[in-house]
Order: structure tokens, then sequence, then C-alpha cells
């Protein structure tokens, strides 16, 4: 779950040089088909598959993609980026981050949140419990390993803020998405990783880790991380192609959140390469989570979306807050 994150800057220039992309748009029927044509659509991961995608995974296993008229294939950004391939066409869906969204809504890229795979921020601030680090005030003299991003250290720095820490006391050096134990063993002390995958599989290593989850440290930081989105062209284009697509990933959620033995076993054999035992037990952990609070999977609240875009403006990240219904949307998840 833990993923690169490329600046917004990069995402606009592969856009707009959208002939250099490693094409992902469907070969063969387009959206422009007759009706009760098979329309095909790709659905680009953010990053390597993990329990965050489980949904549509069950949606290609159990037929849902086909129930709704779709021919769904998933497949793995590359070298370029989920939200690149999405705004620039090559690609109809894809998994993005509040974040990127918010960023690329300032800057006119138009891509829109259809779906909150998870209500609330998993990620969190993880070390070895020897590193005897168990507040934010205990980053102060420490190491902070990360990828990069101004706002990565704008976090750290916001939720040390909250309790009286100094941030200029915290070292930090870029080592991208190296590994967790690797890293904080030889290069760091602690690291930013999503609880539900890099979280648990420290937690089966036995070896014992302190987290520091970074919703709980500011109601800003609790936003959506990953979401589901379209380019507004693609909505525009073929509204009812997008809506079906959401059908039945909703659906796979649905299956997920109240299956998640099942689910993970489809997951597994759609991604043989992955550890079982972290799968079934990060598919157990999130099945709870994809719903949480909301009363239907994949609900977005436009509070969610005003308070971190205002915290992006507080802090100079972003000059312009823009209209939390221009970055999402509810109007694609199944109404009954």
């Amino acid at each position: 779950m833990k993923t690169m994150k490329k600046p917004i800057a990069l995402i606009l220039a592969l856009c707009m040089a959208g002939g250099l992309l490693t094409s992902c748009a469907p070969k063969g029927e387009t959206p422009e088909g007759t009706a009760g044509e098979t329309k095909k659509i790709t659905i680009t991961l953010d990053w390597t598959p993990n329990t965050n995608h489980t949904g549509v995974y069950v949606a290609q296993e159990k037929g849902y993609f086909q129930e709704e008229g779709i021919e769904a294939e998933i497949i793995q950004p590359g070298q370029s980026t989920a939200d690149a391939l999405v705004a620039s066409g090559e690609c109809q869906l894809g998994f993005s981050y509040q974040e990127s969204v918010t960023t690329a809504a300032v800057q006119g890229i138009p891509l829109v949140s259809l779906a909150a795979v998870i209500q609330h921020n998993t990620s969190a601030l993880a070390s070895p419990a020897g590193k005897n680090i168990k507040t934010p005030k205990d980053f102060e003299g420490k190491t902070y390993a990360g990828w990069g991003s101004e706002t990565e250290e704008l976090v750290i720095k916001t939720i040390m803020k909250n309790v009286g820490a100094d941030f200029s006391k915290v070292k930090i050096v870029t080592t991208g998405t190296s590994d967790f134990f690797t890293t904080t063993e030889r290069d760091a002390d602690f690291q930013w990783v999503y609880y539900a995958w890099d979280g648990i599989a420290a937690e089966l290593t036995g070896k014992p880790v302190n987290f520091i989850f970074i919703k709980d440290q500011d109601q800003s930081l609790d936003y959506y991380t990953p979401v589901i989105i379209a380019s507004k062209d693609e909505i525009e284009k073929e509204p009812d192609v997008v809506k079906s697509a959401m059908k039945a990933i909703s659906r796979g959620y649905e299956f997920a959140a109240e299956n998640p033995g099942e689910a993970a076993e489809i997951l597994i054999k759609e991604v043989p390469e992955l550890d079982p035992e972290l799968v079934k037990a990060s598919q157990e952990w999130l099945s709870s989570r994809y719903r949480e609070d909301a009363d239907r999977w994949g609900e977005q609240k436009a509070e969610v979306w005003d308070r971190y875009s205002k915290w992006l403006l507080d802090n100079g990240v972003i000059t312009e807050t823009p209209a939390s219904d221009k970055m999402f949307t509810n109007d694609y998840l199944p109404q009954d």
C-alpha cells in the first residue's frame, strides 16, 4: 500500500504528452459501441496489487462487471502514474488519493473522485519499539525516511506542532519505498506506512512496532486514501459506462467487507506472488473499514474534502481551495 508519490506537475506534463505514455486504452470495441455491446474499460491500480484493490478483483472473479455489460482489464501503472493515465484518457478508471485529486483540481487537471475505498486514513508513522517513539514529541532528534514529497514533511510538521514539538530537530532522508525494517535498522528511526498492509506485515514478523496514526493527530489529515478516479471527459462522454463499472466495483467491495476470507482467496488467486498470510490478515482487518461509518461503500463527504483543502491552503501548498463538488461525486455509486 505504500506508494512512491510523484509530483503533480509531472502528472500534468505526462498528460500533455499523452502520446509518449505506454497505452493502456482498451483494444477492440470502444465505449462508443452500440447499445447491448460489451464495453471494454481499463482500470489502473496506483501501485502493486494489495487489499486496497480487492473489490475490483472480486468484481472480476464474481462476474459483476460482465453482468453490467463491462469487460474490465486491471493493470499496474508501470513507469507512469494512475493519475496521468486517467487524466490523459489512456485508462477509464484508476486508484489515486485525495491529496493528488485536490492538487490536480488547482492545476486544472480533470480528475474526479468517484468513491472512497476506505472511509478513514489508515496511514501511520511507524517505528520499531526499541526506538522509543510513542508520541510526535519523540520525533525530535530522530531520522525520518520518506519519499521526498512536500506534503509528507508538512504532515509531520503539523502533528509535531500540535503537541509543541520542534520539527527542525527531525532529520529527513529520502529512501523511496524501501522495506520498513531494513530502513529503520539501517537508515532511519521511523517511516510512513499504511497500516492495513505495511503495518500488518510488520506485526506478522512478531517484532514490536509503535504506530502513531495520522488521523488521530489532526482532523484535517483524516482524508480519503485511496480513492477511485475518472476523468471529467470520460464521465461526460460515457456516464452510463462509468455508472455501470462503479456498480460492479461497489458490489465487489461490499462482498469483500462481508466475506473477507473468500475475498482474500480471490486476490491470492489473481495475484499469486502475494504473501497469503499477509493478504488474509490484511483483508480481515480492512473488512469493517471499507464502509465503516458511511451509509454505503464509497460514500464521500464534502467536509472531508473541504478540511483537507483548507489545510493545504493554510500551509501554502495550494493558492486556492477548489469547490469540493468539483473534486468528488457520489452520483456514480449505486443508489439502492
